[in-house]
């Protein structure tokens, strides 16, 4: 079963990327409340489940919508992002700003003739009711996402500059199979293949919008009646460093050629990783960084990557080589 979506020229020339606070904190929730294994977010669910246990959250509108035991939940709640680095504000004033007519189809095609009752509540009072779930959404993100966000920021970030360069220098084809294995195109179709789906799809002369997730299974997700743009949400890369990147004391080997200060520092751009958030990290100025990731980048170990108003730092394969000389 699969989706197959027209992207010719026109369509891949409308294309762009852009990150989603909305979508971490709809997908974090979503990992959290299907209770199965959440991959390599697993450290982000173990300590999201610690948060709620100590905290009160209250979702007794939204929850519900997102947890729909069905294979969609209402698309006008993860609204394609309307610029490359929108805010959660953005994103939540997009959502309310739902048109009744949207809100009552896209519940309609969820949950059929059996709604739930924040279902109800959306058909009989749409701007009421989207208020309540925007506080609600709010409310989760501030409380599961925002404490994590510039780091997730930073894997995103490095994941769009790294696609950037991939569809400049490889092309679409590169491009859309190096997402995920269950995406390709050719000769101007693009195929994505989905348990339970099955249609084609037409753009017009809109793009899709490209959305790299750290909290989100390790499967593409495609949002085909958002209330904009139709969206392509696809694991980013880095996420299995993420959680775990600056943690181990680097090799003795690794300490004696650079350093303890910027061997640990090496070890801390295993994930894609801001000065300032290497800064907090490491206990350190963002000034002293600054000054040890010049000499590992003109050694060539690390590099800095500039996408939108970001710019991140990574390792490189050599400064992984240095880190790992018994890897392969």
């Amino acid at each position: 079963m699969a989706i197959i979506v027209d992207v010719g020229v026109v369509e891949l020339a409308a294309t762009r990327f852009a990150m989603s606070p909305l979508g971490e904190t709809v997908s974090g929730l979503q990992l959290l409340g299907l209770g199965g294994d959440p991959g390599p977010v697993r450290p982000w669910a173990r300590w999201a489940r610690g948060e709620l246990q100590r905290s009160v959250l209250s979702l007794p509108t939204a929850w519900p919508l997102l947890l729909t035991g069905r294979k969609s939940f209402p698309e006008f709640l993860s609204p394609s992002p309307p610029r490359p680095e929108p805010t959660i504000d953005d994103e939540l004033a997009l959502v309310r700003r739902t048109r009744a007519a949207q809100v009552r189809t896209s519940v309609q095609r969820v949950f059929g003739a059996d709604h739930p009752a924040a279902a109800e509540r959306l058909i009989r009072e749409p701007a009421a009711t989207l208020r309540e779930i925007t506080a609600e959404l709010r409310a989760a993100h501030d409380l599961l996402v925002a404490p994590h966000w510039p780091r997730l920021r930073a894997v995103l970030t490095a994941d769009i500059g790294y696609r950037a360069r991939s569809l400049a220098v490889n092309g679409a084809a590169r491009l859309f199979a190096d997402l995920n294995p269950d995406v390709a195109w050719d000769g101007g179709r693009l195929q994505i293949e989905l348990a339970g789906r099955n249609q084609s799809v037409s753009l017009g002369s809109r793009g899709l919008v490209l959305v790299p997730s750290v909290l989100i299974e390790q499967h593409v997700r495609v949002k085909l009646r958002t209330t904009t743009q139709i969206a392509l949400r696809y694991p980013a890369r880095g996420v299995a460093e993420l959680w775990t990147a600056g943690l181990n004391e680097p090799r003795t080997s690794a300490v004696q050629l650079l350093g303890r200060a910027r061997a640990r520092l090496l070890e801390a751009v295993r994930a894609p990783a801001t000065t300032g958030g290497l800064a907090g990290a490491l206990g350190v100025t963002p000034s002293a960084v600054s000054q040890q990731l010049r000499v590992l980048r003109a050694s060539g170990l690390v590099a800095t990557e500039h996408a939108g108003r970001g710019a991140v730092h990574l390792i490189t394969d050599l400064g992984s080589a240095l880190l790992d000389p018994d890897q392969p």
